[in-house]
């Protein structure tokens, strides 16, 4: 019976670092491991390899697995699920669940690749297992119904986590804040308790240091630190507190959380304030490190490289500007206009900057200052640019509204 426990917690740790297809990279935190990419583009931009039309309306990140790329978009009042062949032809387009239908209902959660199946959430919480070469519905589960999930003003923009042999979302509500299903048939595994608020737009992560392995999850008001194996709420740490906003809205939290040892950074956008958690060697509780006014990250997440912290901030929904944090301190290196706000993601040493007048940057790490190496302008599509790029097989991937742009980026 040990040797049996033994075996599959070791089963779970290495599961738990498997590496899957999915947004903002291998490990959620905008980091590729793609090498051997160009230091500089030319004038017009990198080479356009493929600019592929109607996949839907959205904003959800392209992912690419192989020579197969795969994407979510909204066709009428459904997500749709489109699987892009190498010549730019669709293997496959179909519904997987109803849009959100109230306020900004173009899709925003973007498929996850794992093994021969891909898992997908819609707007309203229908979360789904598709067989990745027919795109037939494997298993599919009515979260945000079945768990009674309290929305704020735009649904459902969760991405789901698989960790292991689970699927994880955040439903949130006074019934669960988060749940787990069996990845293979759907099943639910656990659920956890409620802290209570409305459902976020953040996704789930993993989250590992000194021997501690936790699911960090994020409803609207709270960050949550479980168990992966067992739904357990080690500790929370209520981030939204109503006192200190001074916006109509409210509940804003979109990003996924940065951390690198005991250090957890948050931050949401729309003036509220940033903040750096510490959690203890126990792993059994946070505390505030320090608390920051000027990195307010709207929705286009950040970047942790060499000790510092890269990506926009928020001034209203229009502008905002570009910012670098020194991770220990807090200090802030610089703020720098370039257009205005917008998403991020590193490779090869280098960030790709997205804004959202349509400008893509290779901008150099420098907490000296933000330096544009290249840059050059998305004009096909419609809508917000809101997309965050994906990099892989040395090509970058760029969504906006229903067309889709793959470049060419190898040196």
């Amino acid at each position: 019976m040990k040797i049996t426990l033994t075996l599959l917690i070791a089963a779970f740790a290495i599961s738990l670092n498997a590496q899957v297809t999915q947004w903002r990279g291998p490990n959620r935190d905008g980091h590729f491991t793609e090498t051997g990419l160009l230091k500089e583009w030319p004038e017009d931009g990198p080479e356009l390899l493929m600019q592929v039309e109607k996949i839907g309306k959205g904003y959800s990140s392209a992912i690419a697995e192989g020579d197969m790329i795969y994407t979510s978009g909204m066709i009428d009042t459904m997500d749709y699920l489109t699987a892009i062949n190498p010549d730019g032809s669709f293997k496959f387009q179909v519904p997987y669940g109803r849009s959100w239908n109230k306020s900004f209902p173009d899709t925003r959660s973007t498929p996850v690749v794992d093994g021969d199946r891909i898992y997908v959430q819609s707007g309203t919480g229908r979360v789904v297992c598709l067989n990745k070469a027919t795109g037939e519905e494997v298993w599919a589960v009515e979260v945000d119904k079945d768990f009674e999930t309290e929305y704020h003003i735009w649904g459902n923009s969760e991405t789901p986590l698989v960790v292991n042999n689970l699927v994880i979302c955040t439903p949130a509500g006074s019934k669960t804040s988060v749940v787990a299903f069996d990845k293979m048939t759907g099943d639910l595994v656990w659920q956890s308790e409620s802290v209570g608020g409305a459902r976020a737009y953040a996704s789930a992560s993993v989250y590992e240091f000194n021997g501690h392995r936790y699911i960090l999850a994020v409803t609207g008001k709270e960050l949550l630190a479980l168990v992966p194996e067992t739904g357990e709420i080690v500790w929370h740490y209520q981030y939204f507190d109503p006192e200190k906003w001074d916006q109509p809205n409210g509940l804003i939290w979109t990003n996924t959380p940065v951390f690198k040892d005991n250090q957890i950074f948050i931050t949401m956008g729309y003036d509220y304030p940033a903040v750096m958690l510490e959690m203890d060697s126990t792993g059994t509780s946070v505390s505030e490190k320090f608390v920051d006014h000027t990195f307010d990250n709207h929705h286009h997440g950040v970047i942790l490289t060499d000790g510092y912290l890269y990506g926009s901030n928020w001034f209203d929904n229009k502008r905002g500007k570009w910012i670098c944090m020194d991770w220990e301190t807090g200090e802030i290196k610089y703020v720098a206009d370039w257009d205005t706000k917008g998403s991020i993601v590193m490779a090869d040493g280098l960030l790709y900057c997205y804004n959202e007048r349509g400008n893509v940057g290779l901008v150099k790490p420098d907490p000296d200052g933000f330096e544009v190496i290249s840059e050059f302008r998305i004009r096909e599509g419609a809508g917000p640019h809101w997309a965050h790029p994906f990099i892989s097989d040395k090509k970058l991937l760029i969504r906006h509204g229903d067309a889709l742009m793959v470049y060419n980026i190898a040196e």
